[in-house]
Parts: C-alpha cells; structure tokens; sequence
C-alpha cells in the first residue's frame, strides 16, 4: 500500500530515541520529511544521522514544557521544508511514583511537559495545517486502566486524551485530522528502565509478557508502522480515535 507520504513534511517531538524516533524512522521511510526534537545536541544529531542525513531530517533540541518551544518548533520547519502535515507530539515518560510519594513540584513540571506543553504544539500547528493535515498524540495505555507506580501517567494522559477528542471536533471542520496512540510495553529505553526499578528486570519482563495476549513486549518499529499509517493520506477518515498498540494487554474494548 502507497501511504502517501512521499515529499510530506512532520515535527515528532521527544524524537530522537524511543517511540518518536520509531515513527520518524517508519515516515522517512515512505518518502516524508521530518522535524525532530530532543534534549540534548548530541541526541538529536545522531537520530538525524541516522535517519538519512539533513535532505530528509531536521533535528533541534527543544523542551514541550518551554512555553517558547512550539512556535519555533512550527517556525522552523514551515522555513526548512516550505510546509507542514501533520505532528506528532510525543513526550519522555514522567518520573514513576504512587500518588502518595509523588511531589506537588513534580505534578507542575510533568503538567507543563506532557499535557500543557502537548496543548499548546497542537494548537500552534493546527493553525498552519490546511485540509488533509494531522495532529497526532503518544499516549500509554493509562488512558484506559492505571499502571502500578506510575501516577504521573495515570493522571495526566487521560485528560490529554480527552482534550484531543475535543480538538477533533474543533479542527474536523477544516479537514484536519486529530489521533492518538496508546502504547503499552514497547521495548524502548524507557520500558527497560521501569522494568529496571524492581530490581529483577528479568523477573519484571517475564511477568509482564505473560499478561500479554502476545505473550512479548512490542518493538518499536511495530509502533512506528501504526503511527505512520494514522498520520498518512491513507488514514484520511480517521480522527478523534486512540488506537491500543499493545499486544492486545488493555482488557476493555
């Protein structure tokens, strides 16, 4: 199947490793170009690398919670590829912690990281994207059941789910397309260090696999298939959706 995305242009946040680099990886694949951001210079040069180099990728350190970031996040790609297709608004998982241990400090911070900062991309991209665009949104599956230790997650991606349900009906009008993604035990870096908290990461993973449909955690590039298939052409009746990419491991439907 021809996705559509040849010569299309995306900005994936939090993109230089993990889950946002699986979906850049998966775009430029199928001819896209993409934006990409991280935290340090370091990172985000050795995902342009290896994404193909500076013709397909644009890589720039950024924070979601910046309030400043978005608008040159929009900025600079609209001046480095002429156009904008869609975003995909990934963010680091926050601190785990149970709802007792966790600090006011630490809810502020993750709020303006993982749900203003998400916001606040969406809304400054919508305004550039014209009829056919997208904004996508990496969730977790604590939008439909809590995980254990990872308060943060629980009270944060549901609301941010919510809201992008609201902006689908806002932007459906002009054409523009909003999804989101849930995923749950992709084997990233992030998924290898909550496993490593326990103290048994072996004892940790076998657990987890065997609550799995699956019976094994996701790869990455399982993820990136699904989050370039949403952002595509080939998606174009889909929005207001949260799609599981998880093994099948969310028990609701």
């Amino acid at each position: 199947m021809d996705l559509g995305l040849r010569e299309k242009t995306f900005l994936i946040t939090a993109a230089s490793r993990g889950l946002g680099f699986a979906a850049a990886q998966q775009l430029v694949a199928e001819g896209a170009r993409v934006l990409v951001t991280g935290r340090t210079r370091e990172s985000v040069d050795k995902a342009v690398a290896a994404l193909g180099g500076s013709d397909v990728a644009l890589g720039l350190v950024a924070d979601n919670g910046d309030p400043d970031a978005a608008r040159s996040l929009v900025d600079a790609a609209m001046e480095r590829f002429g156009r904008l297709d869609g975003v995909l608004i990934s963010s680091g998982g926050p601190p785990a912690g149970q709802v007792t241990e966790v600090e006011d400090a630490q809810w502020r911070t993750s709020f303006e990281s993982v749900f203003l900062g998400a916001i606040r991309l969406a809304r400054t991209a919508s305004e550039v994207l014209g009829d056919g665009g997208v904004v996508g949104f990496v969730l977790s599956g604590t939008v439909r059941q809590p995980a254990s230790g990872l308060a943060l997650s629980n009270g944060l991606r549901p609301g941010l789910a919510m809201a992008a349900k609201g902006l689908a009906d806002e932007l459906g009008p002009r054409g523009v397309r909003v999804i989101g993604l849930m995923p749950n035990q992709i084997y990233t870096e992030r998924v290898q260090e909550l496993d490593a908290l326990s103290g048994d990461q072996v004892a940790v993973r076998a657990r987890n696999e065997a609550a799995i449909p699956l019976r094994r955690y996701g790869r990455p590039e399982e993820f990136g298939r699904v989050a370039a298939f949403l952002l595509s052409p080939a998606a174009s009746y889909l929005t207001g959706i949260t799609v599981p990419v998880d093994g099948g491991a969310l028990r609701g439907l």
